[in-house]
């Protein structure tokens, strides 16, 4: 018994629900500052000032709206453009990315071309250190036997220098550029999730 009359005022709740769906407004009713009706058959401003109701061809209200109020308007503002600008950016991901599994490929490309880099320059500072334990043995040798050093071999060892502290340079700006793409993509990924 009580699940059938549970039944039957859901299923008469839908049946109204979708009669107010599909009813239109016939009019529009707003109270004035001091509580008079005033009907029309559109909305003016001064229905958008005060708040109104839509109302059937029985004068049964079907909506209310509230009041405009500039104040409030005003104070939202930022935080719509700040909204607009976030689900701009988030069209631009999902157009980039379409998906989350395709940020970590590329990222996962992106941080391999990297450490290849990190790698080759690794090895090519290896090579510069190995350059300069021979160009100083050069230098100690003619030291030992109380000779100039000559001037090609000082210009080397001074080039060398330079270039090594280069790479190392080098290795640790790629060092930092590796964790700078992990966490920009990383951040990518994790809104791409949220979104999907």
């Amino acid at each position: 018994m009580t699940r059938t009359f549970i039944f039957l005022f859901l299923m008469i709740f839908q049946v109204t629900d979708l009669y107010a769906q599909s009813v239109k407004p016939a009019w529009y009713r707003y109270y004035d500052s001091r509580g008079i009706p005033n009907i029309s058959t559109n909305v003016t401003p001064n229905h958008i000032r005060y708040g109104y109701e839509a109302l059937d061809q029985n004068m049964q209200v079907i909506q209310r709206n509230r009041a405009y109020n500039s104040e409030a308007d005003i104070k939202q503002a930022p935080q719509r453009a700040a909204l607009a600008k976030k689900n701009e950016a988030d069209l631009k991901l999902k157009k980039a990315y379409s998906n989350s599994q395709v940020a970590l490929q590329k990222r996962n490309d992106a941080l391999l071309y990297i450490k290849k880099q990190i790698a080759f320059q690794q090895e090519q500072l290896k090579q510069l250190q190995n350059d300069r334990i021979y160009f100083k043995r050069q230098q100690l040798e003619h030291l030992r036997k109380v000779e100039t050093v000559p001037v090609a071999l000082k210009n080397k060892i001074d080039y060398n220098q330079k270039n090594i502290e280069v790479k190392k340079e080098l290795i640790v700006s790629l060092h930092t550029q590796y964790d700078n793409t992990q966490l920009y993509y990383d951040k990518i990924i994790a809104r791409l999730k949220l979104l999907e």
